[in-house]
């Protein structure tokens, strides 16, 4: 098993790094391009999230932690921070629950994390020792 960290502070400006972070796991778990391109998409949507809600908007200052586990079978990428509580499952319940409201009845934004965690084969949050730790798996061969 190959092990892979990245620590980066909580500012939009660090996603870039981050993106890159997943394009250099995703390459050495040889995921195709339709997988490592839902794993970027689901990462930077909850990279986003954390940074706005968890840091940003309560004006904490912090960093965000990534680390990654891969094997021959799983990808598994472990999001920490130490913001305020920040469940996405709760804001992702919401969302699927208003997927079938019409285009014009719905208000812009909302959907980003439904449709993030769609592109993944499984997704946890737990909330340990003061930190959000959020786990992103996606299955190859």
């Amino acid at each position: 098993m190959m092990i892979e960290k990245l620590t980066v502070s909580a500012t939009l400006d660090s996603l870039k790094n981050i993106a890159e972070y997943v394009a250099k796991v995703s390459n050495l778990a040889n995921l195709d391009k339709k997988a490592m391109y839902k794993l970027r998409l689901a990462i930077d949507e909850l990279a986003t999230n954390i940074i706005s809600y968890a840091y940003s908007e309560n004006n904490i200052i912090g960093d965000i932690f990534l680390e990654s586990e891969i094997s021959d079978q799983v990808l598994s990428i472990k999001i920490k921070d130490s913001g305020i509580p920040f469940d996405p499952t709760t804001k992702l319940d919401l969302e699927s629950e208003t997927i079938d409201i019409p285009i014009e009845e719905r208000k812009i934004g909302g959907l980003g994390i439904f449709l993030a965690f769609d592109g993944v084969d499984e997704f946890s949050y737990e909330r340990i020792n003061n930190e959000n730790v959020n786990t992103l798996k996606i299955y190859h061969k």
